[in-house]
C-alpha cells in the first residue's frame, strides 16, 4: 500500500474536527496526485481508502471501522446529501471555492457500511484544447475539418474513462474559439463536468422532471447550431439528437463502445435506421488512454527470441520493438507515469462503407471496410506505440483486450 500516513491530521480520532480534516487531506492528496476517482470501501476489516490514477485502482490505507460511519456523513454533508439516509443510493456535488475541481459523491449501501466514491472533474487543468490531447495528426486535422461543418453528429466513443469527455470539451472550446461570439452553442448534460465560457449550459434534473430527452426536445427550439449532447444513453435521446443532426445542427456527444464499428453497430441496436446512420453520422471517433512508461523502463530494443519472454507474443502483439516496465520512486514503482490516447477514426462517407451501413452490416464488416478506406484501429496505433517506446505490450491488451 502507499504510505498515506505524513497527510493524517496531528490530532486523536476522539477529536471533533479529526474527520473534517481526514476527509479534507483525501480529497486534497487524491487530487494533487491526480486521481480520477477516489473510493471508501467498507469492509469487516475497516473503511479501505483506495484511489484510481493513470486507470489503474490503488490501495491506499485501511481506516479503523469506527470512522468509517463518520467519514461519510462528512462527504454528505459537503456535497449537500441527506446525513440520516443510509439505506439508498445518493448523488451529490462538490466544489472547490477555486473551481478548479469539482467532485461529484455517490453513496451506496452495502454488507458492511456506506461506499462512497468520489469522482474528480478537473474543469480547468490539463487538456482543455485539441492540440494538447496528443491524438494523431491525421485526426486532428479531420478532427477540425468536422467541427468546422454545419450540420451532422460528431460521435466520440469508448468505454468508461477513455477520456471521451475530455476529448468531447476540448471540441466544444475549440468551437468557441474559432466562432467566437458568432454562432449559438449550447449543452445538455448530465452532470455538467467542466465549465466552458461561451457554451449555454443546461444540466439534467430528473428529481424535478427535466430530464435529457425532455430537455433536448425543448433545446432544439432554442435557435441551437452547435449542440453538446453528454451522452447517448438510450433510443429516445439518439433519435432526437439524429433528427437534430439531419436538420441543420452541428451535434458534439459520446456514447460507450468498444470501437467505432461497434458505435454504428450499438445504435444500430437501439433501433436508429440505417439511412439515419449513414446520413447523419459525420465523425465516429472512438478512443482509449493507455499508461505511458516512466523514464526509468529499460531501453528500446529489437524483439528477437526474447519477445515471448517479454509478453508480446504472448499478449497476440506483433512488435519489432519495445521498452519493459520497470519502476521506481518517480512512478511510484509501477513502471509508468501519465496516460497517451490511442485513437481510431471513422467517417461513413466511404462508398462501400455507406453501402455496408445501409444494408445492415455487422461489425467485422464495417470495421474491414473502414481500415480499407484508411481507417488506422486502436490496435496498430497501439502496436506503433509500443514500437516507439511509449508503452508494453501488456498495457495496450489491458486496455483494449481482443479489440
Amino acid at each position: 500500500m502507499i504510505d498515506f500516513s505524513p497527510h493524517l491530521p496531528k490530532r486523536p480520532q476522539t477529536d471533533p474536527q479529526y474527520v473534517p480534516e481526514l476527509v479534507e487531506c483525501m480529497l486534497g492528496t487524491a487530487r494533487d496526485r491526480g486521481a480520477s476517482d477516489l473510493h471508501l470501501v467498507p469492509t469487516a476489516g475497516g473503511l479501505e481508502m483506495k484511489w484510481r490514477i493513470d486507470g489503474v485502482l490503488q490501495s491506499v490505507r485501511t481506516f479503523p471501522s469506527e470512522i468509517a460511519p463518520r467519514v461519510v456523513a462528512r462527504l454528505k454533508i459537503l456535497s449537500q446529501l441527506l446525513t440520516y439516509q443510509s439505506d439508498m443510493p445518493q448523488e451529490g456535488r462538490i466544489r472547490e471555492p477555486t473551481g478548479n475541481v469539482e467532485m461529484r459523491v455517490s453513496t451506496f449501501p452495502t454488507l458492511f457500511g456506506e461506499k462512497a466514491v468520489v469522482r474528480m472533474f478537473v474543469g480547468s487543468g490539463k487538456f482543455r484544447t485539441l492540440n494538447e490531447l496528443g491524438l494523431a495528426p491525421e485526426i486532428l486535422d479531420r478532427l477540425r475539418v468536422a467541427l468546422a461543418g454545419t450540420s451532422g453528429l460528431i460521435l466520440l466513443a469508448g468505454p468508461a474513462g477513455s477520456g471521451k469527455t475530455t476529448t468531447v470539451y476540448a471540441s466544444l472550446r475549440e468551437l468557441v474559439d474559432k466562432s467566437g461570439a458568432g454562432r449559438s452553442l449550447v449543452s445538455m448534460e448530465d452532470p455538467i463536468e467542466a465549465v466552458v465560457e461561451g457554451v449555454s449550459q443546461s444540466q439534467v434534473n430528473v428529481a424535478a422532471g427535466f430530464t435529457l430527452d425532455a430537455g433536448l426536445r425543448s433545446l432544439v427550439r432554442q435557435d441551437p447550431e452547435v449542440l453538446l449532447v453528454g451522452e447517448i444513453r438510450d433510443r429516445a435521446t439518439a433519435e432526437i439528437v439524429f433528427q437534430a443532426a439531419l436538420t441543420g445542427h452541428l451535434v458534439l456527444t459520446t456514447f460507450h463502445a468498444g470501437s467505432a464499428a461497434g458505435a454504428i453497430g450499438r445504435l444500430s441496436d437501439m433501433g436508429i435506421e440505417p439511412y439515419l446512420l449513414r446520413s447523419g453520422l459525420r465523425t465516429i471517433v472512438c478512443q482509449r488512454l493507455v499508461r505511458k512508461l516512466c523514464h526509468c523502463a529499460t531501453p528500446l530494443r529489437e524483439v528477437t527470441e526474447q519477445a515471448a519472454d517479454d509478453g508480446a507474443e504472448r499478449l497476440g502483439l506483433r512488435v519489432k520493438a519495445l521498452r519493459t516496465a520497470r519502476g521506481c520512486n518517480d512512478c511510484q514503482q509501477t513502471g509508468y507515469r501519465g496516460r497517451m490516447v490511442l485513437a481510431e477514426m471513422l467517417q461513413p462517407e466511404a462508398t462501400d462503407l455507406g453501402r455496408a451501413i445501409l444494408s445492415r452490416g455487422d461489425t467485422a464488416e464495417l470495421h474491414a471496410l473502414a481500415e480499407q478506406a484508411g481507417m488506422v484501429s486502436l490496435e496498430r496505433r497501439g502496436i506503433a506505440a509500443v514500437e516507439a517506446g511509449l508503452t508494453t505490450p501488456a498495457e495496450i491488451r489491458r486496455v483494449l483486450g481482443d479489440v
